[in-house]
């Protein structure tokens, strides 16, 4: 392990992650919030001096490979989260690290889930970075300095590989950098779209941006209490519904559509399974609300789609209370917290890809059954899956499942109803937000104790970087040099 490399790149991010506090701190002043000026400002030099300390401190000397990939990624959220917290705590938003923490956590792994008891009683300036961590994290924050800073080109694909989610992260161009900075300008181009879509339909310029971080990044803060719910506004709820879409469909795809390669969204059997997934759970749910709650279909339709594509999507907006659904639909929505967007987008969850990937390698089993001579390869689409890349989804499937039941034995030991326990681990696992229960919709997670708040934080984390970057680091021989 190659200390000073991993040190010196973690005081690169601190750098950039103090210097992108200076947005939230344009609005402090622009809207003239003395308490939020204070916040940005102490935030901005303690976070760039410890920065600066670190590259100028530790030298790097050598490249950056497999196990200083693994490091960096993992110690540069937990340690971002750690500096996300002063605005927070200087502006008195929040009043102590652990629910700070819990916060800046939710808001760099594009969770959503919130322990702010009331959001509009906030600083914009504030609600502005809370929003915008999200917007970093979705993409990825270590992918951002891969794509800004040249000289980590050489490591970039290791940082790529660590952070990037999805079974096997696609590369658009020979250099790493290039990839990134290509993603995030199809990033940067679907997010001014959004925000143009929203402005010139009736909302604020400030909440257009807001609800645009949290579509993209599929993170789901907003700046109101109630969500999206808020505006109770159709045109509003069409537009953020169309681009959490596009935010859990896989950014290498967009590019290709972009580049008027149109075709490829049809033949690429991991987005039609997606498209399919969001269809039959609207088709099934509508209809049960319209039985069950609502008169109009359309009103059924209307409320059925945003929250499937929402959940699905893990970006956690709600326009109503799922919570009071019934049955089956809400049953519907915790297995799509599971499932998650695909892979190569800013969704979370196990991903579409892997599940069908596992559809297949079941159907291959009962094949082996029948004719048990047969070699009976897996394809998705045209493309070959090994029997290495199948044994790997098999195994981080599984793992997934072992952490949610650990989990929620976990919180139901700290109190929580079953519910409650088992949705608080699924939703912060799945960077999805709201839950059920006691972590509905319309509730919090404030009234967690703080070991709560600290382990739900340690879900995001693991859901956020596909749980074996994060897990690695546990084991005492990955530190040996």
């Amino acid at each position: 392990m190659n200390y000073n490399v991993v040190l010196h790149t973690l005081g690169i991010l601190l750098s950039f992650l103090g210097l992108s506090m200076i947005f939230p701190l344009s609005y402090a002043f622009y809207y003239q919030e003395e308490r939020a000026i204070y916040a940005l400002l102490s935030s901005i030099i303690i976070t760039i001096l410890s920065g600066l300390f670190l590259r100028f401190t530790f030298k790097s000397e050598g490249g950056i490979g497999r196990k200083e990939g693994f490091a960096i990624v993992t110690l540069g959220w937990i340690i971002a989260a750690a500096f996300g917290t002063f605005p927070f705590l200087f502006s008195g938003a929040l009043n102590n690290f652990i629910d700070a923490y819990f916060e800046s956590m939710s808001g760099f792994t594009t969770t959503g889930a919130t322990v702010l008891q009331s959001i509009e009683d906030n600083p914009l300036s504030i609600l502005f970075w809370r929003n915008q961590i999200q917007w970093m994290g979705g993409m990825g924050i270590i992918m951002l300095v891969v794509a800004i800073l040249p000289t980590l080109g050489v490591g970039g694909m290791q940082l790529f590989k660590s952070e990037v989610p999805g079974p096997e992260p696609d590369k658009l161009k020979p250099r790493i950098a290039e990839t990134a900075k290509i993603l995030y300008l199809v990033y940067i181009t679907i997010s001014a779209l959004q925000i143009a879509c929203l402005y010139f339909t009736g909302m604020s310029l400030y909440d257009a941006i807001i609800h645009m971080f949290g579509t993209m990044a599929t993170g789901g803060f907003s700046s109101k209490n109630l969500s999206v719910g808020h505006y109770n506004n159709l045109t509003f709820e069409v537009i953020i519904t169309f681009f959490m879409l596009i935010a859990g469909t896989n950014f290498t795809l967009l590019y290709k559509v972009l580049h008027g390669d149109i075709k490829s969204l049809f033949k690429d059997r991991e987005f039609i399974f997606y498209i399919g997934l969001v269809f039959i759970s609207i088709l099934i749910i509508a209809t049960q609300l319209h039985i069950y709650i609502y008169k109009s279909i359309l009103t059924a339709l209307r409320y059925a789609s945003f929250q499937v594509v929402s959940i699905v999507t893990t970006t956690g907006f709600v326009t109503i209370d799922f919570d009071q659904w019934p049955a089956l639909s809400k049953s519907i929505l915790i297995i799509l917290m599971f499932i998650g967007g695909c892979a190569g987008s800013t969704g979370g969850g196990i991903k579409s890809i892997r599940i069908l990937i596992l559809i297949k390698k079941v159907g291959r089993e009962f094949q082996k059954i029948l004719h048990p001579h047969a070699i009976t390869p897996i394809y998705i689409g045209e493309k070959r899956i090994s029997d290495e890349a199948v044994s790997t989804v098999t195994s981080f499937f599984l793992l997934y499942i072992m952490i949610f039941i650990l989990g929620s034995l976990v919180m139901a030991a700290l109190g929580l109803d079953m519910i409650s326990a088992m949705t608080s681990v699924a939703t912060t696992l799945g960077n999805v937000g709201p839950g059920l229960g006691l972590v509905g919709p319309t509730q919090n997670f404030a009234f967690l104790p703080s070991a709560g708040k600290l382990f739900l934080s340690f879900c995001m984390l693991l859901g956020r970087l596909e749980i074996d970057t994060v897990l690695i680091l546990l084991i005492p021989e990955f530190w040996k040099k």
